[in-house]
């Protein structure tokens, strides 16, 4: 993603270093600040994403543009651009009339893939994240990181900085986590997910980590999302628990809009009344969220109920949601585990997960997509 950032970027927020002539501009005082996207098509010349960039710095307006997989892309300027250049060739849209979460929206492309080393999540075929919830040692990672594996998963998760409620309880290893995740994937093979807690630790995660993870607590750390934003590793946001999709969507925004085209949602439940589960998983959100953006929606059914006998069937109702994927708290002994033991489950259930699954979405394959309105009125297909 390649961006700009003008006097207004920079109040803003925005990290990436500015270039051409600030104008300054006045605004209204309380007035939302306007913003527009401009979608570029698949054979837009580089000299019109150039020009377009240009004249966005010329004007001091910070400046986002998200490539498509298959060519084009699409522009984001926190302001309006003058109307000649809005038709240099291969500009096919532009409007002010759009989401606040205008990167994030499906309003301007189909669903996107997000790709982990040989692991695609959005692809239509839903991906298992499994592993521990902290990593305890490297010998016991690796162990489960090939009992994971064997029972279906394709990437491995595992907690090097914990945030845990009491300051009491085990944070995790720090470091040293992160080079026994590095190991097991070394000896397994499975690419490797875990959390990031702080900005100044985005560095030192990203250089072991396949994909950094910002937890629920996280999701609205702005310092954080920006600097994860600039890191070039795929990023797995999880809902924070007391948030609305839209402030979920929001959060992916920062992180698209300061470079970092591959943003992973993970709805993980939310707040309830009843003390009988941890959180309320919310599926609602996942078929909803597709319809709100391209980005692909996995569920974490573990901390979703925070009982390990629901998480089965909750997985599974997840697919059936449209999920593009689960991410599984699993240990060969979860009675023992020092983290989230009851709610982990054992390698042999997840097996049981993972073979009902391909029978669930090889069922659902056959039905017909879902549709919902586009922007422009006619039926998009949701898959």
């Amino acid at each position: 993603m390649t961006s700009i950032v003008g006097d207004r970027g920079r109040r803003l927020g925005f990290l990436m270093p500015k270039t051409g002539i600030d104008i300054p501009r006045t605004a209204t005082r309380g007035e939302e600040p306007s913003t527009m996207i401009v979608t570029l098509s698949p054979d837009a010349p580089a000299s019109t994403t150039n020009e377009l960039i240009a004249t966005a710095g010329s004007l001091g307006l910070a400046a986002s543009y998200l490539p498509f997989d298959g060519g084009g892309g699409v522009l984001g300027v926190d302001g309006s651009l003058p109307a000649d250049v809005l038709t240099l060739p291969g500009v096919s849209t532009s409007r002010t009339n759009h989401k606040p979460y205008m990167l994030a929206s499906r309003e301007h492309r189909t669903a996107s893939v997000v790709r982990i080393g040989d692991v695609s999540i959005g692809s239509g075929v839903p991906v298992i994240i499994a592993g521990p919830c902290v990593v305890e040692g490297r010998n016991e990672l690796i162990d489960a990181a090939r009992a994971v594996k064997a029972a279906g998963a394709t990437m491995l998760r595992g907690g090097a900085f914990k945030p845990r409620t009491s300051p009491y309880a085990f944070q995790g290893l720090g470091e040293e986590g992160l080079r026994h995740l590095a190991a097991a994937r070394e000896a397994i093979g499975l690419p490797v997910v875990t959390e990031v807690l702080e900005p100044d630790q985005v560095g030192l995660v990203a250089s072991y980590a396949d994909m950094l993870q910002i937890g629920a607590r996280n999701m609205q750390n702005y310092p954080l999302l920006r600097r994860v934003g600039g890191a070039n590793k795929p990023v797995l946001l999880k809902r924070g628990f007391s948030s609305t999709v839209e402030e979920w969507l929001m959060a992916a925004e920062y992180v698209l809009a300061h470079g970092n085209p591959n943003v992973l949602l993970c709805e993980r439940g939310i707040r309830g009344f009843d003390a009988a589960f941890r959180f309320n998983l919310d599926l609602n959100a996942v078929p909803l969220a597709k319809e709100l953006t391209h980005l692909p929606v996995i569920v974490d059914p573990s901390h979703g109920t925070g009982r390990r006998s629901l998480v089965g069937r909750m997985a599974l109702a997840a697919l059936a949601a449209g999920a593009d994927g689960l991410i599984i708290e699993v240990h060969p002994e979860p009675d023992l585990a020092l983290c989230d033991g009851s709610q982990t489950i054992t390698p042999a259930e997840l097996a049981v997960i993972h073979r009902r699954a391909l029978t669930l979405v090889d069922v659902l394959s056959d039905e017909p997509a879902w549709l919902v309105p586009a922007p422009n009125g006619e039926l998009s297909v949701i898959a």
